[in-house]
């Protein structure tokens, strides 16, 4: 008998602490138009003291554990995607099997790419699953991205948000998901990065005071690589699935800005009612903006089984990668 990977259902979690457009007008040199027409983000969801990558995540595993209604023993590993974690060890994920109150000791780790983090681990999930080790898989994509925002440089503080997707995952023998395409080109590695904090440049007041702990963009580059990847990417799964873009439901971009999204829709030569945004009033969430869609997709009730739907992303690295699934 076949093993597929079958979704179960989603869960999210925004912090209740919202900055609109206006805030940034009295921090930096912008304005509401410039934002929205570059971005189109006109609010987006910030952490407050006690809110890190970890309790974010965890509320959104309750979540999707409560409304799949699975007993959370039931959970065979845990895998985190993120690049904002509490700490640089242990894990992310380890922090949440232990805020759940799991006992069973199983496995529990991080995968940091970026952007396209969700996307990556959804495919180690399903290749962990379809070889028959695990059953049930708890993914999610959390991120404290305002943590490592510089609110002094006013093209990268607008972009980003704070949140967590989680997603449910579960051994079936009916087709779930259908195919994974993935791949890193390095050589622009450089295009997003945080220059501090690692074993190259360990914190000192130099970094400090250079403000090398924060994310630095090279926007333009990045766009232009953002819609050839993501495009591209989103065409070699389908193909690999079988499927046609006709037979697509929904495509799920990272919610990076809104003229990436609707430039990669008009590549793929997908109506615009098919791309699902939802950006305006998330922002830039990194690896959590695809299972936050998911989740807030599933509550609007967009989402019904049997459609198949695509999900694509690019992030540091520069990495990227689709996924195609039937829900």
């Amino acid at each position: 008998m076949a093993i597929y990977t079958r979704i179960r259902g989603f869960g999210r979690y925004l912090p209740a602490k919202v900055m609109t457009n206006a805030d940034f007008e009295k921090m930096v040199e912008t304005s509401d138009e410039w934002i929205r027409t570059r971005t189109g983000i006109q609010e987006r969801h910030f952490t407050e003291e006690g809110e890190t990558a970890s309790t974010m995540a965890i509320e959104a595993a309750r979540r999707v554990i409560e409304r799949c209604g699975v007993e959370k023993e039931k959970i065979d590993a845990i895998i985190v995607a993120t690049v904002t974690a509490d700490m640089h060890y242990p894990s992310t994920a380890a922090l949440v099997e232990r805020g759940l109150g799991i006992v069973r000791h199983i496995p529990a780790f991080d995968i940091g790419a970026a952007c396209a983090g969700f996307v990556f681990g959804l495919t180690v999930a399903d290749a962990l699953i379809k070889t028959g080790m695990y059953q049930t898989i708890l993914l999610i994509g959390t991120e404290n991205l305002s943590k490592f925002t510089d609110m002094q440089d006013r093209n990268t503080c607008v972009l980003f948000g704070d949140g967590a997707g989680a997603v449910l995952l579960e051994m079936s023998d009916e087709p779930g998901i259908l195919a994974s395409h993935l791949g890193t080109d390095a050589s622009f590695s450089h295009l997003i990065e945080l220059p501090a904090g690692g074993s190259r440049m360990p914190a000192s007041h130099e970094t400090v005071e250079k403000r090398l702990h924060y994310t630095r963009m090279e926007g333009q580059e990045v766009y232009k690589q953002a819609v050839k990847e993501m495009s591209e990417a989103a065409l070699a799964a389908v193909k690999i699935a079988g499927l046609s873009i006709e037979d697509i439901r929904w495509f799920i971009p990272h919610q990076a800005n809104t003229r990436i999204i609707e430039t990669v829709g008009k590549r793929l030569n997908v109506p615009i009612e098919r791309v699902f945004q939802n950006i305006a009033h998330v922002g830039n969430t990194s690896a959590a903006s695809i299972p936050i869609a998911l989740a807030e997709m599933e509550e609007q009730g967009l989402l019904e089984r049997g459609q198949y739907i695509a999900l694509t992303a690019l992030g540091s690295g520069l990495t990227y990668g689709s996924i195609v699934f039937r829900y």
